[in-house]
């Protein structure tokens, strides 16, 4: 069975404030017991306080985060830090690693895309033989075309042991339908990522700014996610199709807040979810 759970990117202030087991704790008051680990220093001590936090609160780690390349933000690469990712990886209980996304450079060019997806690929099968999957989530940017293919399709192919976290709000933003993005990938949808799409109305004392900047200021004005329930996305359809297509872990992400309290974001999530009658996944 599926279970719903939390990205905890969105806990990153919070951890850096008191510590990951606080944000956690923390956590789990909301109500959720599944967590995914994102932008938070994977120092021995957080590894440590995550382990405890495990053990206290009955917490799973659904997956871990790696680069395939050093990214801007830091943190663990698949090239150089292996043994270091496994470890933790072993020290949290967690089975699943996902990539957030390939380098830019990648993105540009065909053949440097296979060859990061090859790469992408060798890294997988290291990585089964430790006992964990790898999954890659995506962007919008991955369902541009490269001579009619889209990149996700590329990766795909020339990646055939690598599953997928399927992040449906950038599935939206491309102008696909996520529904159909996650059943044309079923069997290799390890991980879902619940971020809702919303088009805000538009705010008078922005206005200004607004029309000086053109259309594009407009177009950016209204867009943002939010609150899972809070947005556009059809979840009586999306949540389902997730669990047709096998996914073992949906994890609600929300980036903008809009000075909102991160986890006052995490209790409407929860609550819409439950009132939408997937309390049994959380």
């Amino acid at each position: 069975m599926a279970v719903i759970g939390v990205q905890a990117m969105m806990l990153k202030q919070i951890v850096a404030e008191v510590g990951p087991f606080e944000a956690m704790r923390r956590l789990s008051d909301v109500g959720f017991t599944v967590t995914e680990v994102s932008q938070i220093p994977m120092t021995a001590e957080n590894v440590a306080e995550l382990a405890r936090a495990r053990e206290e609160f009955g917490l799973t780690f659904a997956a871990l985060s790696a680069g395939l390349a050093p990214m801007a933000g830091g943190g663990d690469t698949l090239g150089s830090d292996f043994d270091k990712i496994v470890a933790d990886a072993r020290a949290l209980g967690s089975g699943m690693l996902r990539v957030a996304m390939l380098p830019l450079d990648a993105l540009t060019d065909r053949e440097q895309l296979i060859d990061a997806s090859r790469e992408l690929e060798d890294h997988a099968k290291r990585l089964r033989d430790e006992g964990i999957a790898l999954c890659y989530h995506n962007h919008h940017v991955e369902f541009a075309t490269f001579d009619g293919a889209y990149l996700h399709d590329i990766i795909a192919e020339h990646a055939p042991s690598v599953g997928f976290e399927l992040d449906v709000h950038w599935v939206q933003r491309a102008g696909l339908d996520p529904v159909r993005a996650i059943a044309d990938r079923a069997g290799r949808v390890g991980l879902v990522h619940l971020k809702d799409y919303r088009i805000k109305n538009l705010d008078p004392a922005v206005l200004a700014e607004i029309t000086a900047g053109g259309f594009a200021a407009f177009r950016n004005a209204v867009v943002t996610d939010a609150a899972v329930g809070e947005g556009n996305l059809d979840w009586g359809r999306i949540i389902p199709a997730a669990l047709d297509a096998g996914a073992r872990y949906l994890l609600v992400e929300q980036e903008e807040t809009e000075g909102m309290d991160i986890l006052e974001c995490l209790r409407i999530s929860y609550r819409n979810l439950a009132a939408m009658g997937f309390g049994d996944l959380l």
